[in-house]
């Protein structure tokens, strides 16, 4: 039998709702700032502030020099490496201003104690930070949270990575654990803990907006982790850190327009920079792998004509001879998917994944040609030249635009190449679909939809082959690099 009061307590029920809904809101955010309180305990003590003093020609206080290059959008909006106002430039180039006589400078930055692996002198106490916050340094002071203060010596440094590792004389001070940024989701929440502007140990909070920025300019070997937890100058070296209070990344620079922060900023993935201290840690210098290839973007028009999906690989403009490319197999090219058994589709992952590989070690590399898929096995050089990212330029307009002529055999042997191997392009039309491309006076042209160029009559029927689907894949070489070219009309 129902109850008469049913309906009644029902409305009750359901007016109380918003209450308790609103209560178990607000205890979410109390729980959620006690887990931040609880990882500011945990992490804090082991965050140092990095007082760095140093003797430098005052020709070095220029203008900062843009990593990107006057053309780039990020020109005015520079990414500021976190000094502070005594670090106000770099020099440009040297020799671009006269040296004057040296002035006395202090900078500042973050670092953190970490836990090396066991074995490599883990009775040692060493703190990670960034190459530039330290570089040029005569003397290094550390403080930590608790007052103490240390001077701090470079056990090495990498500049390609913009890693370095302190060594101080304490064996009591607290280490921070290293987590596994391979794991790491966008979306999540990540605290950033450093010494902005000199404020000690300030803690921000954000989520991971993106990862794997690989083409961001700051240094030669980039995978970074981009969050908008506030970073600003002096947070430079400090941890960025899980819920967990296991560090996930170095937090390294910032995309500003004011010099504060705009809700971007660039970690070091940890996996990246522990392989890197592990390495200066034991020996002082970093060895990278290398397998002797130039690679460049499968761009939309690129995987058209090489008939493959876009993003499928990346492509192989050039191998050098007697590289541990050229020994296992792979061609000019050839398309890159697969590396230790995992997809490449991204030239920056693809290109520390080599760099990190023991020279030496043997590899399985998965090429595509015309085609078919290939299976080679390489053993990775030790790098002393790099591998290459070939430039790739806009690929519109309206016709062809070039002027070319034969090589002749002085010329031949100026570009130390033979004479049937190449054309010389002597012109190209301004605003042609040639200029949009990149290509200059004076590039030799290689090949045209995959064929040698050996004349001129070869370059005009395969322009001729070319009218029905207005499209031509160049293999252009200017000086010692070689790159594929699109081009549609």
């Amino acid at each position: 039998m129902k109850h008469k009061y049913a309906p009644l307590l029902l409305l009750l029920w359901l007016c109380a709702m918003p209450t308790h809904a609103q209560q178990d809101g607000v205890e979410n955010l109390r729980n959620t700032g006690k887990a931040f309180a609880s990882v500011a305990k945990k992490v804090s003590p082991s965050v140092v502030f990095i007082q760095v003093e140093s003797s430098r020609p005052q020709a070095a206080m220029q203008q900062f020099s843009l990593p990107f290059g006057q053309g780039s959008p990020f020109n005015e909006d520079m990414l500021r490496r976190f000094f502070g106002d005594q670090f106000q430039g770099i020099p440009q180039r040297p020799g671009q201003a006269p040296a004057l006589p040296q002035q006395k400078v202090v900078g500042q930055g973050s670092g953190f104690v970490f836990k090396v692996d066991d074995g490599i002198f883990s009775d040692k106490t060493y703190i990670m930070t960034n190459n530039h916050v330290v570089n040029h340094a005569d003397k290094i002071t550390v403080k930590f949270q608790n007052g103490k203060e240390f001077t701090a010596k470079v056990k090495g440094t990498d500049p390609k990575s913009d890693v370095a590792i302190l060594e101080i004389n304490s064996s009591a001070t607290p280490a921070l654990t290293l987590g596994n940024s391979s794991t790491l989701e966008v979306g999540e929440w990540v605290i950033a803990i450093g010494n902005p502007f000199g404020l000690n140990n300030t803690l921000t909070v954000g989520v991971v907006s993106a990862k794997g920025r690989s083409s961001v300019g700051i240094n030669d070997y980039e995978n970074f982790i981009q969050t908008d937890a506030a970073i600003n100058p002096g947070n430079s070296g400090g941890p960025l850190v899980n819920l967990d209070g296991k560090v996930i990344g170095m937090n390294t620079a910032i995309f500003s327009r004011s010099g504060g922060s705009m809700g971007i900023g660039f970690a070091i993935p940890i996996n990246l920079a522990k392989n890197i201290a592990q390495q200066l840690i034991k020996t002082g210098e970093v060895v990278r792998g290398r397998i002797g290839v130039v690679i460049q973007p499968l761009t939309p028009e690129l995987a058209e004509s090489f008939n493959v999906a876009t993003g499928q690989g990346i492509l192989v403009a050039q191998v050098s001879d007697g590289s541990p490319a050229q020994q296992a197999g792979i061609k000019q090219g050839d398309i890159i998917i697969s590396y230790q058994g995992k997809k490449v589709d991204n030239i920056g992952r693809f290109r520390n994944s080599v760099s990190l590989t023991t020279p030496g070690t043997k590899e399985e590399i998965i090429v595509l040609r015309d085609g078919q898929r290939k299976k080679l096995n390489i053993i990775i050089g030790k790098q002393d030249n790099d591998l290459h990212v070939a430039d790739n330029s806009a690929q519109s307009a309206d016709d062809i635009g070039l002027t070319v002529e034969g090589l002749t055999p002085q010329r031949a042997k100026q570009y130390n190449i033979k004479a049937n191997q190449a054309i010389i392009i002597t012109a190209v039309k301004p605003n042609s679909i040639a200029a949009m491309a990149g290509i200059k006076p004076g590039m030799l042209i290689l090949q045209a939809n995959r064929q040698i160029m050996r004349n001129v009559s070869d370059f005009k029927r395969a322009v001729k082959a070319s009218r029905r689907d207005k499209k031509m894949v160049l293999l252009i070489k200017e000086n010692d690099m070689q790159r594929f070219v699109v081009l549609k009309w």
